[in-house]
């Protein structure tokens, strides 16, 4: 189950607060409402800026979580260093890069702009272990055919023993009708004697056949070697259908695993399974829970969220469709490319789309895919132009 905001979950819970039991339907408004803060921090031995996110809960029938700004948000360790957070756009970020170090204790310390005060307890870094390798290798789940991805990884310490996951996938994209060429209506005002803006058929002056995708899932992943004999992970943290689109050419995924305490782990768990199927009327009501953040001046203020210092590994791998599936067709592309021809001409008759042509072609609705005499073929942008929903621009970090 994808994983919702924070914020949005934790408004689950204290509804919950609210809500005994229930035998009508009700639509999902806030009747009752209660203002909470919000905090999302993960600071990692990774050497950069890192960033803290704090918001307010919101309501179910609102889009987006309101942003807490103002705030005053500091990072202190047992040796007297600090670090300053400043907003920027919707993060707090560290003024200066750091990274967590073995040994030391931190805490976050949070001061709103109205003068409240929230603090942290003391977190270290957890155990530092690397991710050994990532394999993808074509498996059958549930009828379905496709590609398994695994993250493996071994402490011989057996003190790692509770990991969370995250992934990013890059993927190429080839547009299936693409053309060197393209249409455009020519400018205004009219020629004397012209009734209809002439087309015109250029050039392409930029790149759109071959496109790169990045997706950050936002999913909550977690495993524990808690109870197995030895403090090895062997992963599934993706399945690919064969069919789906993303791996028809060439596909990245870059994983990321953190080591946790056992408070952070028990914290995501909770909070993975309040973002599950159940509905917040059912009658297995959870109930709040606290993470490791309180408030100075009223210790029943409910606060939301977990500092956490975790140690931080990231690995990536590439593969193309051809290295699992040699000589199988490529998955369809995700939407119907199928060609419309527009005769370019005004008479009454349906053959005649002129008007249609160039609305077609003014709105960006239809890309050029050929044309001889006034009969234009044209194709769905997202089948002959793969700017118009992904970037032509080659990620640093692509290897083909």
């Amino acid at each position: 189950m994808k994983k919702k905001s924070t914020t949005r979950i934790l408004l689950f819970l204290l509804l919950c607060l609210l809500i005994s039991s229930c035998t009508e339907q009700y639509a999902l408004q806030t009747n009752t409402f209660e203002n909470a803060l919000v905090i999302e921090a993960t600071i990692t031995n990774e050497l950069k800026k890192q960033q803290i996110k704090i918001t307010r809960t919101y309501r179910l029938e609102e889009e987006d979580p309101t942003i807490e700004t103002g705030a005053t948000v500091t990072v202190t360790d047992n040796e007297d260093n600090k670090y300053i957070f400043e907003l920027k756009d919707s993060v707090y970020v560290s003024q200066t890069e750091f990274q967590a170090v073995p040994g030391r204790k931190y805490r976050l310390d949070i001061t709103t702009d109205e003068g409240k005060s929230y603090y942290s307890t003391s977190q270290t870094l957890t155990t530092v272990n690397e991710i050994q390798s990532i394999d993808a290798t074509v498996e059958t789940r549930d009828g379905v055919r496709g590609v398994e991805i695994n993250v493996n990884s071994y402490d011989p310490t057996g003190t790692s023993k509770y990991y969370r996951y995250e992934y990013e996938e890059t993927y190429k994209i080839i547009s299936p009708m693409w053309d060197d060429e393209m249409t455009r209506l020519a400018p205004l005002p009219l020629p004397p004697g012209e009734t209809h803006q002439a087309i015109l058929v250029l050039p392409r002056t930029k790149e759109t056949k071959t496109c790169y995708t990045t997706k950050k899932e936002d999913y909550i992943i977690l495993t524990s070697t808690n109870n197995l004999t030895e403090d090895r992970v062997k992963f599934p943290i993706r399945f690919i259908s064969n069919q789906n689109y993303i791996i028809t050419h060439r596909y990245s995924i870059l994983v990321r695993q953190y080591i946790q305490t056992i408070e952070a782990y028990t914290y995501y768990k909770t909070l993975k399974e309040i973002s599950g199927s159940e509905s917040i009327l059912s009658q297995n009501q959870p109930g709040f829970f606290y993470g490791n953040i309180k408030s100075s001046d009223n210790p029943n203020e409910k606060v939301i969220g977990f500092f956490e210092v975790s140690s931080v590994y990231s690995k990536r791998i590439f593969f193309n469709y051809t290295d699992l599936f040699p000589r199988e067709p490529l998955p369809p592309y995700f939407i119907d490319c199928t060609e419309r021809i527009y005769q370019d001409c005004f008479n009454p008759t349906p053959e005649c789309k002129g008007g249609a042509l160039r609305s077609a072609i003014s709105g960006n609705l239809l890309v050029h895919l050929a044309n001889s005499g006034i009969t234009y073929l044209m194709v769905p942008p997202q089948c002959g132009d793969c700017t118009s929903f992904s970037s032509n621009i080659i990620p640093s970090f692509w290897i083909d």
